[in-house]
């Protein structure tokens, strides 16, 4: 299983920063041995001035975007023109500013009536991308809640334990609402994966997720060690105290 490269730095700012740095160098270093890149995007608030900083110089002009293939991890059950939707949030701070094609743009479909049909048609998709390659995304960003969860794996759920679909949907009682989300099994098998985690209020949870005892009902981020990749983290001082 993979050891996690833990990256601590200052502030929220300067983890974006680093995360900018870490994402271009990434994409350039693979583009120099294949055609394309797949990443696939988190929701939440952390990304919000990551997409910022890749949006504008000088990190827009290092990446070839026509190469990228874009993914999400997980997705709330609302249309795309919904606040609260993870691609709405990505084409408002990232992808309606940087020149992907969007035929390579692979959004999580809400317009279903059953969300489980939405689960369905993203697995195959990902089954297309996938099969028969040494590995899933080349990239997957993900971040961690208060509580632990990382995709739409939130503690004591179901979906934390399955391990044949790449992708499902349920109801999460607390919220109210569907959430689809890639499983353990396909982000597991990425090529890197990197977690982006701030704030005080994420320390005790970072804690037990990188140092604690094997729990991952309690803490379902520490389920995603990539099976033959790498495992970054990249936190600010304030998530980190604890440790």
């Amino acid at each position: 299983m993979t050891t996690p490269s833990i990256h601590i730095c200052s502030n929220p700012e300067s983890v974006a920063q680093a995360a900018a740095g870490f994402i271009v160098n990434r994409i350039r270093h693979v583009l120099q041995k294949q055609d394309r890149f797949t990443i696939g995007l988190s929701g939440g608030s952390t990304p919000k001035r990551l997409h910022e900083l890749l949006a504008a110089e000088p990190y827009r002009d290092q990446v070839d975007w026509s190469k990228l293939h874009v993914f999400w991890g997980d997705e709330r059950y609302v249309p795309l023109e919904d606040d609260r939707n993870n691609a709405r949030m990505a084409y408002d701070t990232l992808l309606n500013h940087v020149p992907v094609p969007e035929d390579h743009i692979h959004l999580m479909d809400t317009s279903y009536a059953d969300p489980a049909e939405s689960a369905h048609a993203y697995e195959r998709l990902l089954h297309r991308y996938f099969d028969g390659q040494p590995h899933s995304f080349d990239l997957l960003l993900l971040g961690m809640g208060d509580d632990g969860h990382t995709l739409s794996l939130f503690p004591g759920t179901e979906v934390v334990h399955e391990i044949n679909r790449w992708c499902a949907a349920f109801f999460l009682q607390q919220q109210d609402m569907f959430r689809v989300t890639v499983t353990r099994p396909v982000a597991n098998a990425s090529a890197c994966v990197l977690f982006l985690t701030t704030g005080a209020a994420k320390a005790p949870a970072l804690k037990e997720v990188l140092q604690g005892a094997p729990n991952m009902d309690f803490y379902p981020a520490q389920s995603i060690r990539p099976e033959k990749g790498e495992l970054h983290w990249i936190v600010d001082e304030a998530a980190a105290q604890l440790m």
